[in-house]
């Protein structure tokens, strides 16, 4: 169930339990870090792990687990990522337009691509533009490289896109009305 600790590399998991309440969801472990504390005995390890689940239909969320194991820590964390979930705006498959997020010290930009691109992504940003649902995108992250901070700053740039006609509706114009606007 669970992978060996590889030296803090990248590592994916992919559930294959797809039932009714739980849905399609897909996990990706981005970070796994090992603490070390010394006591008297010698060196007591506990492991934190950073994991990303998405439906590939537009809701993604984020968790982070803490334990004395490495399956436990990416248990807790699922678990924290599941209700974590939240709705984003998509436009096909990538983007409605360009923006940045930023979390702490991470600063992420996210550009739509054209169909084909394909996602254009390291790291943490790669791993919530997939479990999101995006297949084509362009993404550059700034600041800091902590993963938790450049996965964080990914959701709020997530957060703050909106599609057309979510900003037509807000400004109280129809559809409708805008065309005959442009037509005049």
């Amino acid at each position: 169930m669970a992978q060996q600790h590889s030296g803090g590399r990248r590592q994916e998991r992919h559930t294959d339990k797809s039932s009714a309440a739980r849905g399609d969801t897909t996990e990706k472990v981005v970070f796994i870090n090992r603490c070390a504390k010394v006591v008297k005995g010698g060196r007591r390890f506990s492991f934190s792990a950073l994991i990303v689940a998405g439906d590939h239909d537009g809701k993604v969320g984020v968790g982070f687990g803490k334990a004395n194991e490495v399956a436990e820590a990416i248990r807790k964390a699922s678990e924290a990522a599941r209700k974590s979930m939240e709705k984003m705006s998509l436009h096909e498959n990538t983007i409605p337009h360009e923006t940045i997020g930023e979390f702490g010290g991470g600063r992420v930009l996210l550009r739509p691509a054209s169909p084909g691109t394909g996602v254009i992504a390291g790291g943490g940003v790669r791993a919530v533009v997939e479990a999101v649902g995006i297949r084509d995108v362009l993404a550059k992250s700034l600041g800091s490289s902590n993963h938790s901070n450049v996965v964080k700053a990914t959701i709020e740039a997530l957060r703050g896109l909106r599609r057309r006609d979510e900003i037509l509706k807000t400004r109280g114009i129809r559809v409708n009305d805008r065309k005959e606007v442009e037509q005049s």
